[in-house]
């Protein structure tokens, strides 16, 4: 298996969950071994998609430019999830506001954008990180962890005071098409009595009814309801996998949260690679199931 990137450039355009204003964001090729890179194409400043460009996991997780603090970019977690999924390895991303749209909510129209792009495969062999020991991250009772498998799996546990949720569990194991069926469609959610004071500090001025969950105290605000049984839990393993790239290559293995967060999963990341918990492997050319010399391991990229 081989590096990815799109085949050619494509853009959208739309509005910031948290800033509320409009967004045109630009999806390039890149060259194998360039990376993920972010850029501000207002300020001329660029990014790599690296766990030392995080700058805040308040709602969303933010990066910013290391040599320019002011140039911003936010809620990247959706966009990155879909990316991840597709297993694209180097691409420029340019926006030119301070956050990623917000599409529905969700990350299929990031899925939507990628199939329009086209994925080529390149002449670098791709390189994964396989977990080698268990690594966990807590906050109380809330924690993340990631442990050694043959497979990359989510498992996501939440537990909300509020008739429409409570305790709401999902397992995942990955694959590109059982993301986009089981994963891809989770809208984010947030919860009316939160409105004000999230505004009042400079977030969700963009959330409505078209890319938002919104429940009150007893029920689902948008008409439709919901687009899975467990949408809660599936969001948050859509977000989840758009904080796990910050690690830098495909990862295999089990991931476990119980009321995780960008704040955790952020942790996680810095914890993995603070304590060396992996090693570096690549995959033989199958697009299925794909052998090492260190063991089988499953990853559906195709």
């Amino acid at each position: 298996m081989n590096e990815r990137t799109i085949a050619r450039s494509v853009e959208v355009v739309g509005i910031g969950l948290h800033k509320g204003v409009p967004v045109r964001m630009v999806l390039e090729p890149l060259e194998a071994g360039r990376g993920i890179v972010f850029a501000r194409s207002d300020l001329q400043a660029q990014m790599p998609l690296s766990h030392e460009s995080v700058v805040d996991t308040t709602m969303a997780t933010t990066l910013a430019a290391p040599d320019n603090p002011k140039a911003r970019i936010s809620t990247v977690e959706h966009l990155l999830s879909a990316v991840s999924a597709y297993g694209i390895d180097n691409l420029k991303i340019s926006v030119d506001n301070e956050e990623i749209p917000i599409m529905d909510g969700s990350a299929i129209a990031h899925c939507m954008l990628l199939d329009e792009a086209g994925i080529v495969e390149l002449d670098t062999p791709k390189s994964f990180m396989r977990i080698t020991q268990e690594v966990e991250v807590r906050d109380g009772p809330k924690f993340a962890k990631i442990s050694p498998s043959s497979s990359l799996s989510f498992d996501f546990g939440i537990n909300f005071a509020h008739p429409m949720i409570r305790e709401q569990r999902y397992y995942f194991e990955f694959s590109r098409q059982q993301y986009k069926e089981q994963i891809a469609r989770a809208r984010t959610f947030g919860f009316l009595q939160e409105v004000n004071y999230l505004r009042s500090i400079g977030l969700a001025k963009g959330g409505n009814l078209n890319n938002c969950i919104v429940l009150d105290e007893h029920s689902i605000v948008n008409k439709e309801g919901l687009r899975y049984e467990e949408e809660f839990a599936r969001h948050k393993i859509l977000d989840a996998m758009g904080d796990l790239a910050f690690l830098g290559k495909g990862v295999i293995g089990a991931y476990c949260s119980y009321m995780g967060s960008h704040k955790l999963n952020a942790m996680l990341v810095n914890k993995v690679l603070e304590t060396q918990a992996y090693e570096v492997v690549h995959l033989s050319p199958s697009p299925q199931r794909q052998s090492v010399a260190s063991g089988e391991m499953a990853v559906a990229y195709n």
